[in-house]
Order: C-alpha cells, then sequence, then structure tokens
C-alpha cells in the first residue's frame, strides 16, 4: 500500500508538473517574441544578399518601436537622475542576452561619465559566468533575482531596470518585486505588449519590435531595442545630472592615449586654446577635464576652479556662467 500511495503521488506530482508547464508553454507560444515572423518563412532559402537585406529591413523597425516609448522613456530618465542626485544606484538586472547588455551599459559609464563603479551596476542571472555562457535554469529562479540585490544592500535610494524581452523572466520578477518592497524604484523592461512584468514595475517601457527573423532569437531586435534604450536611460540620466557640456563629454577619465587626446580636443574645443596649452593645463589639474576648462577659460588657478564647479555641484556650464561668484582660492575643495 505504501508503494502504491507512493506511485500515486509520485504520478500526481509529474501531472501537475506536466500541467504547469503546458500551461507556461502556452503562455510562452503567446509571446510577440516567440511567434514566426510571417515575412522570414523563407529564411533558409535566401542568398546571402537577401538574408542581409531582409534582416537589415526588420532592424529598421526598432526604432519606431522605441520611438512609441519616448514619454516613458523620458519619465524614467528623470527619476533615475533624481535618485543619483540622492546618492542612489542605477541597476539593471536580467539573464541571458538582457542581462549582459545591462552588464554592458552599467560597465561604460565610469569611463564615459566618471561615475563610480558602484553608481551603475549591472546584475546577470548566473552571476559573472552568465556573460559569457548560458547557465541552466538561472532565469528560473525569482529568489536569486532577491538575493542578488540584497547582496548589493539595495535600498529605497536605487532605481532598478528589470530587463526581460519576454517580460515573465522569474529572475527578473523577483527582483522588481523586492526592489517595490524596499522603496526603490522599480522600471520594468519588455518587448511584449502583454508582459507580466506591468504588475511587478512601478514604470514600464514595453517597445514591441514584432516577431524575430529567427524565431525567439530575442538577441536579434529585442536585443537591439534593449541597447537602444539603455543608451538613452545612462545617457539620459548623465546629462540630466551634468556630466556633459553640449555633447561633449566633459567627465570622462582619460585612461589611455585615445582618451587622453579626446580631452585635450574637449578643452580646445571648449575654451578655444591650442593644443599645447590645453594639453599642458589638463596635466596641472591632475587629470581632471572640468577643473582644466574652468581654469583656463576663466582665468583661475586649479583649487579655485574646483571650488567653483563644487560650488555649481559639479555642472561645468553653470561653474563657467557666473565669474563673479569666483572662490577664493584658499578655500578649495575638490568636488
Amino acid at each position: 500500500m505504501v508503494r502504491n500511495f507512493r506511485s500515486f503521488a509520485c504520478q500526481d506530482t509529474i501531472t501537475r508538473n506536466e500541467t504547469m508547464k503546458d500551461s507556461k508553454d502556452t503562455l510562452l507560444a503567446g509571446l510577440t517574441t516567440e511567434a514566426r515572423n510571417p515575412h522570414t518563412l523563407e529564411l533558409d532559402q535566401l542568398d546571402t544578399l537577401e538574408l542581409v537585406k531582409l534582416i537589415n529591413a526588420e532592424d529598421a523597425l526598432v526604432a519606431s518601436a522605441v520611438e512609441s516609448e519616448s514619454e516613458n522613456i523620458a519619465r524614467a530618465i528623470d527619476v533615475i537622475a533624481e535618485r543619483l542626485a540622492r546618492g542612489g544606484r542605477l541597476v539593471y538586472v536580467g539573464a541571458g542576452t538582457s542581462g549582459r547588455l545591462g552588464v554592458l551599459d552599467a560597465a561604460e559609464c565610469p569611463p564615459t561619465f566618471n561615475t563610480h563603479p558602484d553608481q551603475v551596476i549591472g546584475l546577470i542571472a548566473g552571476g559573472p559566468q552568465g556573460m559569457t555562457r548560458a547557465i541552466e535554469g538561472a532565469e528560473d529562479s525569482p529568489q536569486q533575482g532577491v538575493d542578488d540585490l540584497a547582496s548589493i544592500q539595495l535600498s529605497d535610494k536605487d532605481v532598478v531596470v528589470g530587463i526581460a524581452a519576454s517580460g515573465r523572466t522569474p529572475y527578473v520578477l523577483g527582483a522588481l518585486d523586492f526592489a517595490r518592497s524596499v522603496g526603490a524604484f522599480a522600471i520594468g523592461f519588455s518587448c511584449n505588449s502583454e508582459a507580466a512584468l506591468r504588475a511587478h514595475a512601478d514604470l514600464s517601457i514595453i517597445p514591441v519590435v514584432g516577431p524575430e527573423v529567427l524565431s525567439g532569437s530575442t538577441r536579434l531586435k529585442a536585443g537591439t531595442a534593449t541597447k537602444l534604450v539603455l543608451n538613452m536611460l545612462s545617457t539620459g540620466a548623465m546629462v540630466r545630472s551634468g556630466k556633459t557640456w553640449s555633447n561633449l563629454m566633459v567627465d570622462l577619465q582619460a585612461t589611455n592615449e585615445k582618451l587622453l587626446d579626446r580631452a585635450v580636443r574637449i578643452i580646445g574645443m571648449i575654451t578655444g586654446e591650442t593644443r599645447e596649452p590645453a594639453a599642458s593645463k589638463l596635466e596641472e589639474c591632475g587629470g581632471e577635464l572640468k577643473t582644466a576648462v574652468v581654469s583656463l577659460k576663466l582665468g583661475i588657478s586649479p583649487e579655485q576652479a574646483r571650488v567653483r564647479l563644487d560650488q555649481a555641484g559639479g555642472r561645468l556650464r553653470a561653474a563657467l556662467e557666473s565669474p563673479d561668484k569666483i572662490a577664493d582660492e584658499k578655500g578649495g575643495t575638490r568636488s
């Protein structure tokens, strides 16, 4: 009898698991990102040039899908900038391609905008190994999303962007729920209009790019849409935070020869100085581009320039536009 009961219980569990799987499979099959693209049914029969033109034509649809979400993207940028100004962080969370793109965007912020490595963070299901290979089952655990955010001491100052092309990745949903539970602002990104993550986020960004050229391969159009939106979120927030002057990267870190050359050219463009005095001033200012610009433009010492920048909240334009408020040279503090 015990064996029969166990057999029944086991079979009942299998039946319930199969029912749940069938239900999930049905939901997955109904997603736009999983649908077959009617324009690419003969994909394997095309010659190479036709293949290239077809992929390019499908990619051309991505920009308009992203444009349709402009208002939500703009709101997200304002929220991120406001939280960063309060000492908060921008945290990307995703699995697979979505996670990799978040990590990539986070990694590019320090050299581009001189942000602290902990100010913009990318978390991927499966940890660092997930960047280079698929980690089986990593995206299926909502608890792992919770644990990963808890490990960085997520707080109510932060913003979490949960990235899931399907809109239903458990790892991302768990992370969004945890973010809201601690008071962090939760932004959900998906490429499916009926994305489940809408119910788990304070704000959703949903560019619907349509079925992929290769059915279900969301590293294609969905991945491109993700990259475009993340570019906007981080760049927009940094512009709002005073990390640029005009369209120039005035907070970049000159960590190699190329960036050093760019920094010198930027100083020249803003101040009108030739290369030699611009390079000399940059060196005098310890590689601080904005300090060099203020010092050259206003004819003040690096110490005075640092005070002006500090008073202007690090915003170069504001530091340059109020020459009557030049601080005492002896009171300099580094911004």
